[in-house]
């Protein structure tokens, strides 16, 4: 098991290995509650009841739900990240279309398959934390380091305002795609694809 990243705040962060797997459950069982029962219905309470720990347990580690979720999706992040990397091992340098694919495809498995991930991904789709305009450039940023050695920027460009640029438009359309269909509609993933690839080359070609 994987213990959270502790880049998001933790009243406490966990120090043994028995405390860092008990915060795992924790996040785990509120993912599961979020895919079942929605946000609005989450509580700390049924979390505890979900992991099979104390109440005071959950409470150790977050102040209240909110702290909870923001949690969860810091954790989505780290581990999209990892997906991310390990796929661009086997994708030559200044490949840029097929890096966009592997950030693109493990988005879209993500979404598919990683449970409370619909609602949260990486903070967008509730409002999650003290600043709702913080994920998207969170994740940009992310993007670029793990990206910069794919990638060759036309002199005079802003690679930081690129990404976000095209975080946003993926995120936007993604939405829509799992909107119109819940294993999210290809026609629309396939425009997605293929905007961004267009939007690209006016900088990395």
């Amino acid at each position: 098991m994987r213990a959270v990243s502790h880049a998001t705040p933790l009243r406490r962060a966990p120090v043994q290995r028995r405390s860092a797997e008990r915060l795992t459950r924790i996040l785990d069982a509120c993912a599961g509650l979020l895919d079942e029962a929605g946000y609005d219905a989450l509580s700390t309470r049924a979390v505890a009841q979900r992991a099979g720990v104390p109440i005071g347990s959950v409470y150790r580690f977050f102040g209240n739900k909110r702290q909870m979720v923001d949690a969860l999706a810091q954790r989505n992040l780290e581990r999209y990240a990892e997906r991310v990397a390990e796929r661009l091992t086997g994708t030559p340098e200044g490949d840029w279309r097929g890096a966009l694919d592997a950030v693109f495809d493990e988005y879209l498995a993500m979404k598919r398959t990683a449970p409370g991930f619909s609602l949260v991904d990486f903070g967008n789709q509730i409002p999650v934390g003290e600043r709702p305009a913080e994920p998207n450039h969170r994740v940009a940023d992310r993007l670029a380091g793990l990206l910069s050695g794919h990638l060759v920027h036309r002199p005079g460009s802003d690679p930081r305002r690129t990404f976000l640029i095209a975080v946003e438009t993926a995120d936007a359309l993604v939405q829509l795609a799992f909107r119109v269909d819940p294993e999210g509609d290809e026609g629309i993933i396939d425009e997605a694809r293929e905007l961004l690839r267009a939007y690209l080359s006016r900088v990395l070609d």
